[in-house]
């Protein structure tokens, strides 16, 4: 109950100021083809972020990251127990999605979970379903959710539960949304301040600097 109304909230609101690991303004790197999108820095650069994962879909389907990004991915790291945060940047990213899709740009939103424990493929499919029809919710085994958060450089941890109360807690989390790109792989990282125009403009960038 908690959950959906939430879900449901999150459907108008798109406010709020996560936390941020990454920072800094776009650079002007002539050799790259992605210069004139950047409005954000990534120290070391963004090669150090995205990488090979596995993780199980909503159908219950073992998928490889090279299967989930097979077009222009927004990948989210969160929970569907999660109060506000998480369905409010999940509506934002499906709302930058239906944005991008009205001018001829198809990008897949993805959420992937940070608390295997509660969020098992039926949860999220759920959850998805009612976030965006082409939202893929990804899930697996604390391994596998593990190693694909160390590849996108995520935080996560979950409180202690209350006592008699196992399945009620909450987990602390980064919040970014972050783009990824066939053949290119992770090129940009969206706050929580960034609005569906602004993140709609900028993946558009991406995807014709791209082909």
């Amino acid at each position: 109950m908690i959950r959906t109304i939430a879900i449901s909230a999150a459907a108008i609101v798109f406010a709020g100021i996560g936390a941020m690991y990454l920072a800094g303004v776009g650079g002007s790197d002539p050799e790259d083809r992605f210069a004139q999108c950047r409005a954000s820095n990534v120290a070391g650069g963004t090669a150090q972020i995205g990488g090979p994962f596995e993780l199980v879909s909503e159908t219950g389907e073992t998928v490889t990251d090279a299967e989930v990004i097979d077009k222009p991915t927004l990948i989210y790291f969160g929970y569907t127990f999660c109060p506000d945060v998480c369905p409010m940047d999940a509506a934002r990213n499906a709302a930058a999605v239906d944005l991008l899709e009205e001018r001829g740009y198809m990008v897949k939103p993805v959420f992937i979970s940070i608390d295997p424990r509660r969020d098992t493929p039926e949860v999220m499919a759920e959850f998805t379903d009612y976030m965006h029809p082409r939202m893929l919710g990804l899930t697996g085994s604390e391994e596998q959710v593990r190693a694909a958060s160390r590849a996108y450089r995520t935080y996560y941890q979950a409180q202690e539960p209350a006592e008699g109360a196992e399945d009620f807690y909450l987990v602390d989390h980064s919040t970014m949304s972050y783009l990824s790109l066939p053949e290119h792989g992770f090129v940009e990282f969206f706050r929580r301040d960034t609005t569906p125009e602004q993140m709609a403009d900028r993946v558009a960038c991406f995807a014709d600097a791209a082909s």
